[in-house]
């Protein structure tokens, strides 16, 4: 069975990053995305750039019912995943009274369950062959709760915890978790979380810059990855504040008027 790298998200923004990064060192692909345009142009650039395979399959994983569909994919194609990246997701600014709160489900499967259920498919593989890494891109949002993104930030304190959980469990085995945890980043993720307001107040870092900082941390097999100082130092002191003043600050950088 040939070995290959498994992205979800990986046809645009951060993902299609990773996705070149991994080719460049000659990982063969399986990219997992709901565009199947972007799948296919993504495929045939990257097959001719770095002369690695690159396989495709086009599905909305914000979809329960189709997370055994990666599996399926991957058992039919003989193919095994040493290396799985959870990089879809998306994010809503939306006070919760007036939310859509199909959307929020949504927002969950893909923040939450579906790396949850690729996890579980493909770790007792990787144990077995005492080798393999996940790289679960989470966010800062996850330290702290996040009024008016509320979903969104307990969609990754979620995965900040179980990865850190897992990698734990997986101690000694030779499969190793990487959680990164980057602040706001030029991508596609602005215009979807209808949270423009944020970015207005700072300047973000490219998309192409947090992929090689996620790369390097996954070759350094880093537990957990928080990128950038200013970051590092709001976690470290939303620890020593009283919890109100986390939560109206946290408010404040979402929402204009709060």
């Amino acid at each position: 069975m040939k070995n290959y790298t498994l992205i979800t998200g990986g046809a645009s923004g951060l993902g299609r990053d990773l996705s070149n990064l991994f080719a460049k060192d000659k990982n063969n692909l399986f990219l997992v995305s709901s565009n199947i345009q972007n799948l296919e142009k993504a495929k045939q650039e990257i097959e001719k750039e770095y002369q690695v395979e690159v396989k495709v399959l086009a599905l909305d994983l914000s979809n329960p019912d189709n997370f055994h569909l990666v599996k399926e994919f991957t058992d039919k194609n003989e193919m095994h995943i040493d290396i799985l990246v959870n990089c879809a997701g998306f994010g809503d600014r939306c006070d919760f009274v007036d939310m859509d709160i199909d959307r929020q489900i949504k927002m969950i499967e893909l923040n939450c369950n579906c790396p949850l259920y690729l996890m579980g498919s493909y770790v007792k593989d990787m144990v077995a062959e005492k080798r393999g890494h996940i790289i679960n891109i989470s966010s800062i949002a996850g330290f702290v709760p996040g009024p008016f993104m509320c979903t969104y930030h307990a969609s990754k304190a979620f995965i900040n915890n179980i990865s850190e959980a897992i990698e734990r469990e997986l101690k000694g085995t030779g499969v190793n978790v990487t959680t990164v945890c980057p602040g706001p980043f030029d991508s596609g993720f602005v215009s979807k979380a209808h949270n423009d307001y944020t970015f207005k107040k700072i300047k973000p870092v490219t998309s192409e810059k947090i992929a090689e900082i996620t790369y390097k941390a996954y070759k350094k097999n880093k537990s957990v990855k928080i990128i950038g100082f200013k970051n590092k130092l709001m976690i470290f002191f939303s620890r020593l504040v009283p919890r109100k003043m986390v939560v109206d600050t946290s408010a404040k950088q979402i929402k204009e008027k709060v």
